[in-house]
């Protein structure tokens, strides 16, 4: 059992998250990550999904995949060299005392930002590898965590390698 991320192209329209998520669980497989968002090809989605299993289970959940009707190609890149980043909004509780420290360690040690400072709060944002972004949470958490909001990873091949080309996606 290892992780694997699994990119899936799909065609953008009502119900297809549904579908894909009613398949995983279907089959007793947990998500550990999930991220969606528009693509570059018009009218296509991008789904990163972090999932854990061994490889035969990882291949039958792929031909699963393509069943959907409006799945149009799926990538295990777990084995690529990746660029993987997510996006963390952390609120922490905050006091005249310690609000310059949070902000100095955000910022110097892990290049995240203040995006918001009320009289007993600050919300930093933080992007990076989820490893950075559980570093910086177990370092702040004696500050007090109020609240925590992840996007889930997203993940890209380096270099000139693409999940699918143009072409591919609209054949």
């Amino acid at each position: 059992m290892r992780a694997h991320t699994l990119v899936v192209l799909v065609e953008d329209h009502p119900g297809v998250m549904n579908r894909i998520m009613s398949l995983f669980r279907q089959r007793g497989f947990n998500v550990d990550s999930i991220a969606v968002g528009h693509s570059e090809i018009a009218g296509m989605s991008r789904i990163t999904l972090g999932v854990t299993g061994d490889e035969r289970e990882i291949e039958q959940l792929t031909k699963q995949l393509y069943k959907l009707l409006e799945v149009v190609k799926v990538a295990d890149v777990s084995g690529e060299n990746l660029i993987h980043r997510e996006l963390a909004l952390v609120k922490l509780a905050a006091t005249e005392r310690t609000r310059g420290d949070i902000m100095r360690l955000v910022s110097e040690v892990f290049r995240a930002r203040v995006v918001d400072a009320a009289p007993d709060t600050v919300v930093i944002e933080v992007t990076g590898p989820s490893e950075k972004i559980d570093s910086l949470i177990t370092l702040v958490r004696p500050y007090g965590i109020k609240e925590i909001a992840r996007t889930g990873a997203v993940a890209m091949v380096r270099g000139s390698g693409a999940v699918a080309t143009r072409e591919e996606a609209l054949a």
